[in-house]
Formats: C-alpha cells, sequence, structure tokens
C-alpha cells in the first residue's frame, strides 16, 4: 500500500523590513483536515490571516515558527539569515518531514530531499500555511515592538521602510531592532556618527 509523502511546507516573513526578526514557518498539513481558505498570506487580509492561523495551529500535523534576529541578518546577510531561520523552523517540526517544500527561489540545507518552487504559496497548501504562520507570527511581535515604541509607528508599517518609518528613524534615531545593515538605517547612523566627530 502507497503511503503519502510527509510534505513540510516552509515560507518566510519579514525580509523587507527595516527592524525586528526575519520569520520562518514549517508546516506539515494533515491531509485528512483540509483546511479552507489557504492562499498566499499577502492575498490575504490581516482577519484572514488572523481567522486563518490558529486553525493551521491546531489543524496540522506539525507546525514550527523561528527567527533570525536582526544581528543575525547583520551578520549573515538577509537571505543567509533568512535560511536560517527555515533551518530553525524544519528542525523544531515534532514530526520529521520526508520533503521540504519552499517558497521561493533557495532551499535551507536541512539534510531532507528539497525543492524550491516560485510563487509556491499560491501553488501548495502547505506553503500557503507556513506563509500565514510567519507572518502573523512577525506581525506579532512587531505589536509588541510598537508597545515599546510607540514613535516609531510598527503597529501600521511592522518595520518596512515606509515615509513614517524613516521619518521616525531621523528624528529618534536607531533602535537594538533594527538592522544595522539595510542602507537606509546606515543613512539614519551617518549624520549621527559625523556630529559625534566634530
Amino acid at each position: 500500500m502507497q503511503t503519502e509523502l510527509l510534505i513540510c511546507g516552509v515560507d518566510e516573513a519579514g525580509r523587507g523590513p527595516l527592524a525586528g526578526p526575519v520569520s520562518a514557518a514549517a508546516v506539515i498539513l494533515d491531509p485528512k483536515r483540509p483546511i479552507a481558505g489557504l492562499a498566499d498570506s499577502k492575498k490575504l487580509s490581516e482577519k484572514q490571516r488572523d481567522r486563518l492561523a490558529p486553525i493551521i495551529r491546531e489543524q496540522a500535523l506539525a507546525w514550527c515558527v523561528a527567527y533570525a534576529e536582526p544581528g543575525e541578518i547583520d551578520e549573515h546577510n538577509i537571505l543567509q539569515a533568512t535560511l536560517l531561520a527555515m533551518k530553525r523552523a524544519v528542525y523544531g517540526l515534532s514530526i520529521r518531514p520526508q520533503q521540504v517544500l519552499v517558497d521561493g527561489l533557495y532551499c535551507p540545507d536541512t539534510g531532507i530531499p528539497s525543492e524550491a518552487i516560485v510563487k509556491g504559496d499560491s501553488k501548495v497548501a502547505a506553503i500557503s500555511a507556513a506563509s500565514i504562520l510567519a507572518k502573523t507570527a512577525r506581525d506579532k511581535i512587531m505589536l509588541q515592538m510598537h508597545a515599546r515604541y510607540p514613535q516609531y509607528g510598527f503597529d501600521a508599517h511592522k518595520g518596512y521602510p515606509t515615509a513614517v518609518h524613516l521619518a521616525a528613524l531621523r528624528t529618534h534615531g536607531v533602535l537594538d531592532i533594527h538592522r544595522l545593515s539595510f542602507k537606509p538605517v546606515r543613512e539614519a547612523i551617518a549624520p549621527i556618527t559625523q556630529e559625534r566627530t566634530c
């Protein structure tokens, strides 16, 4: 009797922001419990994502969300830090998958047969589920950052380089959750450094 491969979907959230971690999720869905409404997290509203995330966590055979912190992003670069977060998510699963399907062009080195699928988050249900968990988990962290640093507006832009965020960087300076290797953050630091050397 042919048994289905235990497939894990992997996706990330937060490659583009100037602040906060990059998150990655790994999800093994239960073929006997399909979840209606799964799609690329970017195509869903915040309300839809927030409704689906607990259903995914409850009905999946296994799931894990992991992160690479701003310091790791600065040390390794955003691509390598993203792959590191993905690897941590796969390793954090309570069940070892037989195949890893990853959204995008690159796969983390997990020692498990893997395939990168462009636009995988709109083609593979397990990747869609991973994209939703990665996004909602990261958004929750950025809301916590907003509570600590309300003047930066993290609740609205989640760390992305919006005009509001760039203005806050210029006015209030750089936080320890900012990615120092990202150009707008470096440019915000530069005037401070110049003032100190005058």
